[in-house]
């Protein structure tokens, strides 16, 4: 017998080689028609699976990540099946779950294509074989039939995988009439699979190097109803609406040029107005929190990087050296900020009543995505950080942490990100070589973290391996208004660059320690926070950011001095806006404006001009009645300072 040991701590025994289907029915028979698969010692197996010694077991559903994540992984097996029914010859790449849904990579050979006006069919193939109830069947094979199988049917892409797997570890999965090289796991059947939509298709190089050759990336997501599918795709629209590249362009707030670069984006006025009004809020917030801006130049001496590390990491696919008229002199765009302010650091001796140092920067750093990479303001090859560097002791690290985290709360809730979860990202105990540092180093760190979290009460996950090799972090996943999940905000612990750069502090007993580094972004990045804000609030910026947030709109020319007027007395009051003076009917003004999303609509004419006051207009709400310009201007102060208030924390109390 064994034991097997559930989520709430209760411990059931079994006969060896049990399977997770088994024990679900002996909890419900629900629970075992909806488990797709299961979770043993925090490895994620098939539902089927023989567990042979006593374990720690949950039951995996469409309801957890890992469970749609099987179900989007077996659906991606499904789809290669309908694929090689309808396209004979076909060669297979890779085809992993993600996010949301799944994707196969795949070589249809000389002449063939695949585009939207295929999907249809091929859903109906997928639905089709899905109803044929297959098993997802594992089995181990010997590296050398393994290569027998794949060279016989002519897949040079399974090759290659194969070139690099040990024998003894090599496993197919089969269904249908489809095998392939697989780890798994898989869901038991093709049954559950009850909707199936393509969403798109692209190019992608296989191992993802240009020299190699080019496939076919197909994009599908599955469901086990039909319902959820209609569900998402109701969501994927409202997406497309909030586009960030769609509503950048009528919002008027970034560009593109071929001519200046991919991947380099141009801030028009009102864009740069927001990114200003980012910038200021952070930089208020730091202030109070202690932090000392500093600016960096845009490049460094290749020493610089290769002495911090980064030259290794980002040298050979990131833009190349910058030769000057010195022989031998090279510089680099810099791809991190970091090593810079470790040189800030040591330009003068530092003592430990020094610490904490708190470094801020919004240095704009460069790194070289590929092309096809590239999506809008969310990768692109220049961006923005709101980088910080803290220099502490040892026994400060967790006072720094809820500092951090505590500023990282103050930004989302007054961009009204409330939705977000905490990943506390840990070294692997099983695998300590990966990492540098001292065990008591990691385990203080590790522990203060965890601490720091638990003391500002976040929801948090945690995951083993994850940490940098150069020390432990906390990630900030936030979801947005659609629900989907971005990673902003982060704080890393690092004993790296202080050992890398020789940085010291003279302690109270005169020896001489390393100082323990934290890395802190609370945008990440502007370009890419900017993204994520437009797509959560669909361009409606919450009214103290707005880039704009009125616009006087006069009936006719006869009243574009009372509008002048009323401008001057808005902008007294710091408000931004601007007057509409176009030779248009007040109709089309109001339409023009509320594209524009601008929160305030004034329209002024003989009325308001003979008594002093505005017709008030919020966007999305309509019509707000008359008022006098000093009793806007009071509401609308209100509004700001109450979006604001309850969101100070103790950084900024």
């Amino acid at each position: 017998m064994i034991n097997i040991t559930l989520p709430d701590g209760s411990v059931r025994q079994f006969e060896a080689g049990v399977s997770g289907y088994d024990v679900a029915a002996s909890i419900s028979e629900g629970l075992a028609r909806n488990a797709l698969a299961v979770r043993v010692n925090g490895e994620v197996r098939d539902l089927h699976r023989p567990i042979q010694d006593s374990a720690n077991l949950e039951i995996l559903t469409w309801n957890d990540e890992a469970g749609k994540n099987t179900f989007w992984h077996s659906s991606a097996h499904l789809l290669a099946e309908a694929l090689e029914a309808l396209y004979p010859g076909i060669k297979f790449g890779i085809g992993p779950p993600i996010e949301n849904g799944f994707y196969y990579d795949v070589d249809l050979g000389e002449g063939r294509s695949i585009g939207p006006d295929d999907f249809a069919k091929i859903e109906q193939k997928m639905l089709e074989l899905a109803k044929n109830k297959s098993r997802y069947e594992r089995r181990e094979v010997s590296k050398a039939d393994a290569i027998a199988y794949f060279a016989e049917k002519g897949d040079p892409y399974k090759l290659d995988l194969l070139d690099g797997l040990e024998d003894g570890s090599i496993t197919f999965y089969e269904q249908g009439n489809f095998t392939d090289l697989c780890r798994g796991p898989h869901i038991p059947d093709t049954s559950t699979i009850k909707a199936a939509k393509l969403l798109n298709v692209a190019g992608a190089y296989w191992r993802g190097n240009e020299k190699n050759k080019q496939l076919t990336r197909i994009y599908a997501i599955t469901f086990p109803k039909d319902k959820e599918l209609k569900e998402y795709l109701h969501k994927l629209e409202e997406a497309r609406k909030r586009d960030h590249r769609k509503l950048g362009k009528e919002l008027e707030l970034f560009a593109f040029s071929e001519r200046v670069g991919a991947g380099l984006p141009l801030w028009l006025p009102k864009g740069t107005a927001l990114r200003e009004r980012l910038e200021q809020f952070m930089r208020r917030a730091q202030v109070k929190a202690g932090y000392q801006p500093v600016v960096t130049p845009h490049i460094g001496a290749k020493e610089l990087y290769v002495t911090s590390g980064h030259y290794e990491k980002y040298g050979a696919d990131s833009f190349q050296p910058i030769k000057t008229p010195n022989p031998g002199e090279e510089f680099f765009l810099k791809p991190m900020n970091c090593p810079h302010h470790c040189e800030i650091y040591k330009t003068k001796p530092r003592s430990y009543r020094d610490l904490p140092l708190r470094l801020a920067e919004f240095g704009t750093v460069y790194r070289y995505e590929q092309s096809g990479e590239l999506h809008g303001l969310t990768r692109v090859r220049g961006f923005t950080q709101d980088d910080a560097h803290i220099f502490c002791r040892q026994d400060q690290v967790k006072e720094e942490f809820i500092k951090v985290i505590d500023l990282v709360l103050y930004v989302f809730r007054a961009l009204g990100f409330e939705d977000y979860t905490a990943q506390i990202s840990l070294r692997d105990p099983e695998n300590k070589q990966k990492y540098i540092g001292t065990d008591e180093n990691w385990a203080a760190a590790e522990s203060a973290i965890q601490e720091a979290a638990q003391e500002r009460g976040l929801r948090t996950v945690t995951e083993l391996g994850e940490a940098a090799f150069y020390g432990p972090k906390l990630d900030f996943m936030v979801r947005d208004a659609l629900g989907r999940k971005w990673q902003l905000g982060t704080i890393q612990v690092d004993y790296n660059l202080p050992e890398r750069f020789d940085l010291e502090y003279v302690a109270p007993d005169n020896s001489r320690q390393r100082p323990v580094m934290l890395h802190r972004a609370p945008f990440g990045s502007l370009e890419r926070f900017v993204a994520v804000l437009i797509e959560h609030c669909a361009g409606n910026f919450p009214l103290w950011l707005a880039p704009e947030q009125f616009i006087i709109l006069p009936i006719s020319e006869k009243y574009h001095d009372y509008a002048q007027q009323v401008l001057a007395q808005l902008q007294q009051a710091d408000l931004r806006g601007s007057t509409d003076e176009r030779d248009e009917r007040i109709g089309r003004k109001i339409r023009d404006a509320e594209m524009q999303k601008i929160p305030y609509l004034l329209v002024v004419g003989e009325k308001e001009a003979e008594n002093g006051i505005v017709s008030v207009r919020r966007h999305g709400e309509g019509d707000l009645g008359s008022m006098p310009i000093d009793a806007f201007v009071r509401n609308f102060q209100e509004q700001v300072e109450e979006m604001m208030s309850g969101r100070a924390v103790a950084a900024h109390s």
